[in-house]
């Protein structure tokens, strides 16, 4: 008997969620600035945001390589075109919001 391929990594090794769901998860939480916890109320089942961070951490390490290739491609660039858009950004130290930019 021929041996057989070895099944693609999970993002989770071992883990129940699925690559559209992480990704679902990271796009909310970078894209969409959504904060985890009212993402763990989304999804429609019990998620801690521990959980939803855990998931995001493994992703972002295995975007990282696409990351650093984005960034050197960048730096080699003669302009780059910047958005300064504002945007409120909680502040707990001070408890009211500074000003952010996207």
């Amino acid at each position: 008997m021929r041996g057989r391929a070895h099944a693609p990594e999970h993002v989770v090794p071992g883990g129940l969620p699925s690559e559209a769901l992480i990704a679902q998860v990271i796009v909310s939480k970078f894209g969409d600035h959504l904060p985890f916890y009212p993402q763990a109320e989304l999804q429609g089942v019990m998620l801690g945001q521990a959980t939803l961070g855990n998931w995001a951490g493994r992703a972002c390490f295995h975007l990282q390589p696409i990351a650093w290739h984005l960034c050197t491609h960048l730096a080699a660039a003669d302009r780059l075109f910047m958005d300064e858009t504002a945007a409120p950004v909680l502040d707990p130290g001070r408890r009211r919001p500074r000003k952010g930019f996207f």
